[in-house]
């Protein structure tokens, strides 16, 4: 029986590493062991940077949403704990979404906050 050799198996595998490995500079990009490395790294630092960016939105979002609430009158703790009394349960993606492009409406929603700490 013919001996079977592994080498298109071998092949693939560093392809498809050198694939991801696209665009980077030097050997990173050209040889096998050292895009290895990089190309790990990158995976990891990727899964990090998901995580980080929910939280730099969710800080954005707030520090739109004590602007628009010190514009009305009320810091950020305060309107959130107003809202939470007043049973009005909204998210601080749509909150800060209506302190930029419907500013009435929020403002409606600082005055029930308002009512409700009072």
């Amino acid at each position: 029986m013919a001996r079977i050799k592994g080498g298109l198996n071998a092949k693939k595998k560093h392809n498809r590493t050198l694939k991801l490995a696209k665009g980077y500079r030097g050997a990173r990009s050209k040889q096998y062991r050292v895009a290895k490395q990089s190309v790990m790294r990158a995976l990891t630092s990727s899964f990090a940077g998901r995580k980080e960016r929910k939280r730099q939105f969710r800080r954005l979002w707030i520090a739109r949403i004590n602007a628009a609430a010190r514009l009305n009158g009320l810091s950020y703790s305060k309107l959130m704990h107003g809202l939470k009394l007043a049973q009005i349960d909204i998210n601080r993606k749509m909150l800060s979404e209506m302190a930029i492009s419907d500013p009435e409406g929020f403002a409606a929603l600082v005055e029930v906050a308002k009512s409700k700490l009072a």
